[in-house]
């Protein structure tokens, strides 16, 4: 395990895409920080040809910046270490969000099917209320109104909306 050691912020080299990701409010959190307790996590950087390019504590490096530090302290990764921990993480991180996006794609199918359940079963409840003989029309409309209470019931407006009602009738979502 390599041991931290100081580096020069000067000699620290951003690469463009991580210059992207910066959070002024984090770096600046970050700061306050590293004034009360001091540097607690060093960041990493690997050589590159005279200079060092950092591969984790962006925001770190920018509050000490920020905090007109000359030096951070780091720890000094090699490239071949510092490649496959990087592509792991992004790898998981993919993994994860499209994890997310196949749940949430789940449930609006099933979302959209139990609406278009709703719809046809109202509509089915109109035409047999529809289809029935005046005799005891008292009946059918006592039964039209109930069912036209219960219409809004059965169409979430909201996936929470929906959800409950799924909980509640016992089905698995």
């Amino acid at each position: 395990m390599p041991k931290p050691e100081s580096f020069p912020i000067d000699k620290i080299y951003v690469p463009v895409k991580r210059k992207k990701a910066l959070k002024p409010e984090l770096v600046q959190e970050i700061a306050e920080s590293m004034l009360e307790i001091g540097q607690q996590a060093p960041i990493l950087v690997r050589p590159d040809e005279g200079r060092f390019v950092l591969v984790e504590g962006l925001h770190r490096l920018e509050a000490c910046k920020s905090l007109g530090e000359a030096t951070i302290i780091g720890l000094l990764v090699s490239a071949d270490t510092a490649q496959p921990k990087m592509q792991s993480f992004h790898s998981a991180e993919a993994q994860a969000e499209s994890d997310k996006m196949a749940r949430l794609k789940k449930l609006r199918l099933e979302r959209e099917a139990a609406e278009e359940l709703a719809v046809a079963t109202g509509a089915a409840t109109a035409t047999r209320s529809a289809e029935r003989p005046e005799k005891g029309s008292r009946n059918t409309l006592k039964a039209a109104s109930q069912s036209s209470r219960r219409l809004p019931e059965a169409r979430p407006k909201t996936l929470s909306e929906w959800i409950t009602q799924q909980k509640r009738d016992g089905e698995r979502y």
